[in-house]
């Protein structure tokens, strides 16, 4: 456990907010359908499905001079394979000014996401609970099919990304004890709820908090969230990380977590050009 952080200074977090999403990306070398490149300059992702996050570009240190072309280069890609992107930005980006260069060069801003941090030590231990609430890992195919069932309808997204992401942890693995793991919360065997914990650049990433909307406000997604930190802090993590919506923010303040950091995000899509 050496890589784990043991010192959360303010620094450290804001580092680790941004290196644990970073983390995840390398992952999908193993997932057929991605092309990965993880290079000093640009970090990112491209595959052949119409669904932003699996096209993403979430690390950039590029010089001033260069910007303009690597923002070209990018899109170059997303048009090769006709689908959009999804262009992160946070503290460590460079240049400090890449937000405005990519709306200048077609991208539009979609949202600031709270980069939050929380000592592990400190998250209620005796609660929060929702009675009749069930949580499993997912260790199996199926447990998974119904994981992204209900994610996809916490989020109200379409099946295709349930059925995507599917496609990529079947190749990633689904081990107990591996860094990735999704957690599967059940109401009388029904799934409700889901939660990812990415053990990852000496953190705890929690993703992926998602409740339907016939199982809202009982509590159940406090319980997704405390549930797979606990198992980080007994396998020896300190911190644990996320990037907030809205309307979750309260919820984790109430766990412990505070922001340090803001994550920008930005999406390109043919459809912007004004062509087909």
């Amino acid at each position: 456990m050496a890589d784990v952080l043991k010192e959360p200074s303010t620094p450290a977090l804001v580092n680790a907010i941004e290196a644990n999403l970073f983390a995840f990306l390398p992952l999908w070398r193993r997932w057929p359908a991605a092309e990965i490149h993880d290079g000093p300059d640009l970090l990112w992702s491209l595959t052949g499905f119409p669904i932003p996050l699996f096209n993403s570009v979430m690390r950039a240190d590029l010089a001033p001079g260069e910007v303009e072309a690597a923002i070209a280069a990018v899109i170059a890609r997303g048009r090769s394979r006709d689908v959009p992107l999804l262009w992160w930005t946070g503290p460590a980006t460079r240049p400090a000014d890449l937000g405005e260069r990519l709306t200048a060069g077609g991208f539009t801003h979609v949202e600031d996401v709270p980069g939050m941090a929380a000592d592990l030590r400190e998250v209620p231990d005796g609660a929060p609970s929702a009675p009749g609430l069930v949580v499993e890992q997912v260790t199996d195919p199926e447990t998974l099919r119904q994981w992204c069932a209900a994610m996809c309808a916490g989020y109200e997204m379409p099946a295709s990304f349930g059925e995507t992401y599917y496609d990529c942890v079947i190749s990633l693995g689904l081990e107990p004890r591996a860094p990735l793991r999704h957690y599967l919360g059940r109401l009388e065997g029904e799934p409700v709820a889901t939660a990812t914990l990415f053990l990852g650049a000496g953190v705890a990433g929690i993703y992926d908090v998602a409740t339907v909307p016939a199982a809202r406000r009982r509590g159940i997604g406090a319980v997704m969230t405390v549930r797979p930190l606990r198992d980080a802090a007994r396998d020896g993590y300190r911190v644990g990380i996320l990037h907030a919506t809205a309307a979750g923010l309260p919820l984790y303040r109430r766990l412990g977590f505070r922001e340090h950091c803001s994550m920008g995000q930005y999406l390109w899509a043919r459809e912007q050009e004004g062509g087909g």
